[in-house]
């Protein structure tokens, strides 16, 4: 043989040798899906939709394991200790995904630091409601009231630290008001308060507040997202309502270990977004008041690392801690 071809077969062996031998035959066993939820509710909805059509397109069994617990941090410490060659996965909220370590203290994982982002899978608006028999027409009424009368009304969440608890502390942190923040073990109780008067402002999950607003009883103001709700498209914004640059995005994911090939990484991403796109998960997901929202790896990580950041100045300033 000669000296050419020997350099080319090294070079041939040197390339194989960057592919780690797991990564070249991925999938050969079953996967791990943790869902950083109890079952029910939209997260897990993402995990059920994605799983049997990634087991379809494998050829290998997507097993779902629901693991619930302080707003995600639960499952995302199994998932960060697990081995690096993508047979765990976790689908998670922005609480596991950019905001617990801001919030828990002792947490042995960091989610940019223990993850190697997949894809975005689904975002959900807040709608900031209010009792229908409130004098509240209109977000800027809402907002002068607050303004004029601080802790004079009382808002609920599902809990400290939730999508909707910072959603409205970035709204009052932006108009300089002040409410009293009634946390509950979930958006259920917290609705029934709401409904019954007890509460004056919960920024609610569009899931949970469209069918009260529907059914007249409660008011609608605004969507906290940047665009309006599909299942509301006459409803303003927050930004269009006096707060220009507000966003607040009730957002999931779907990310495995840290140094994961980047071959398999990126062969789960294209999967998964087939999966999400597919006209029967789309259906699925619209029923719990997600849309559907994908990227790529890199842009869930600088999503995920701009959404820490942003909520890190919201949770300082609000003095924020979980409860």
């Amino acid at each position: 043989m000669s000296n050419r071809h020997l350099v080319w077969c090294g070079a041939l062996v040197l390339v194989g040798a960057q592919i780690p031998a797991h990564a070249a035959d991925y999938p050969n066993r079953p996967i791990r899906l943790v869902s950083a939820a109890a079952a029910g509710g939209g997260l897990d909805a993402v995990s059920r939709v994605v799983a049997p059509k990634l087991s379809a397109a494998f050829g290998q069994q997507v097993v779902v394991d629901n693991r619930g617990g302080a707003a995600g941090s639960v499952a995302a410490e199994i998932v960060a200790k697990a081995a690096p060659d993508g047979y765990t996965l976790l689908t998670g909220s922005m609480g596991a995904l950019a905001v617990n370590t801001l919030l828990y203290k002792g947490l042995s994982f960091h989610p940019m630091r223990d993850f190697a982002p997949i894809a975005l899978t689904t975002s959900q608006g807040n709608l900031v409601t209010v009792n229908a028999a409130t004098p509240y027409k209109t977000l800027a009424e809402l907002t002068a009231f607050i303004k004029g009368n601080p802790d004079k009304l009382s808002y609920g969440s599902s809990g400290a630290g939730n999508a909707g608890h910072l959603a409205t502390e970035l709204y009052l942190n932006m108009i300089g008001g002040k409410m009293v923040h009634v946390p509950y073990k979930g958006g259920a109780p917290a609705m029934l308060d709401l409904l019954a008067g007890r509460l004056q402002v919960i920024f609610a999950s569009a899931a949970t507040a469209v069918p009260q607003v529907k059914a007249g009883k409660l008011r609608a103001l605004a969507v906290t997202t940047a665009q309006r709700s599909r299942a509301l498209p006459d409803l303003p914004t927050v930004a269009e309502s006096g707060l220009p640059g507000y966003e607040a995005d009730n957002w999931y994911g779907i990310v495995t270990v840290a140094k994961t090939p980047a071959a398999i990484v990126k062969r789960l991403n294209a999967e998964i977004i087939k999966a999400l796109e597919a006209e029967d998960s789309r259906k699925a997901l619209a029923n719990q008041g997600l849309d559907i929202r994908t990227s790529s790896p890199q842009e869930l990580g600088a999503y995920m690392k701009s959404e820490h950041d942003k909520w890190a100045k919201v949770i300082k300033a609000a003095g924020l801690t979980a409860q």
